[in-house]
């Protein structure tokens, strides 16, 4: 929301005119952002996302004059979030770092931030959310999604988000949720793309794929991310919920037309969309 308040407030408008890639004219308003979560990193990113309440859909704005000018993550003053918020918003995180680890846009940078976050958020992600006041795993979930932040707003996304934001237009989902449940299944349908660096994503989460081929290892990284999300808490399906498969068909429409389609390393189509959200059931 503060973004959008920056942009409009130097642009004028309606929101709505930004919706898409970089579309307004002058820089913000300054923002110093302080963070009390560790998920979206909005703090050092170019995006940020609305929901238009009429169109049942998340407008993503892509926009590289919303950067703000100062950002502070102290762990400190993410101490004693409740265990669910922690949860959602560090499966966020480690949904920012696979997706822009194995995006189009991906290169040699991006990738070393995003197997760098994946590390960090595996390894501390289920002690934040059993103990809020793990001042060493705060830490480490803050570092995380701040660099998740800066290799996705350099190298894109991907379909995980593209799905997940129409499942917050159309029910008002939690945002980290929806990707946590969609995750392991967007990925499971990439496999074909990008076995190899889905191998390093399990690597990454600590899992053992030396002896393994790229799909073994691609696949005990897909078990990985569900063994994480069951570990803090994360509903196992869409049907827990209130999604309906009624929706499907639109959100799949929407979801083909969302800014971060073009990122994912797997074509994709309307077909393929609506039987990833049956397998999320």
């Amino acid at each position: 929301m503060w973004k959008s308040i920056g942009i409009l407030a130097t642009n004028g408008g309606d929101i709505g005119d930004y919706e898409g890639i970089h579309l307004s004219k002058h820089a913000s308003l300054p923002i110093i952002a302080i963070n009390t979560t560790a998920g979206t990193a909005s703090e050092v990113t170019i995006n940020y996302v609305i929901t238009d309440e009429e169109r049942h859909i998340k407008m993503v704005m892509v926009d590289k004059n919303c950067l703000v000018q100062i950002a502070v993550n102290d762990p400190k003053l993410m101490l004693g979030k409740p265990p669910a918020l922690t949860a959602a918003t560090g499966m966020d995180a480690l949904t920012h770092a696979i997706e822009t680890y194995v995006t189009k846009g991906a290169f040699g940078w991006s990738d070393a931030l995003a197997l760098e976050a994946i590390k960090l958020i595996s390894q501390s992600l289920e002690k934040a959310v059993v103990d809020g006041q793990d001042l060493e795993a705060r830490s480490k979930m803050a570092w995380g999604q701040f660099i998740a932040g800066q290799a996705f707003s350099n190298a894109g996304l991907g379909y995980v988000h593209s799905m997940a934001h129409q499942l917050g237009g159309m029910y008002d989902l939690p945002h980290g949720v929806a990707n946590a449940i969609l995750l392991p299944h967007v990925e499971q349908f990439n496999i074909p793309a990008c076995a190899h660096k889905l191998k390093k994503v399990a690597r990454a989460m600590g899992v053992g794929v030396l002896e393994m081929s790229d799909t073994q290892g691609a696949n005990a990284a897909i078990e990985a991310i569900k063994a994480l999300s069951k570990s803090v808490g994360i509903p196992s399906g869409l049907r827990e919920l209130g999604v309906k498969e009624e929706d499907f068909e639109e959100m799949a429409k929407n979801a083909l037309a969302d800014v971060c389609t073009g990122g994912n390393p797997r074509e994709v189509t309307l077909e393929d969309t609506i039987a990833i959200y049956k397998a999320a059931m």
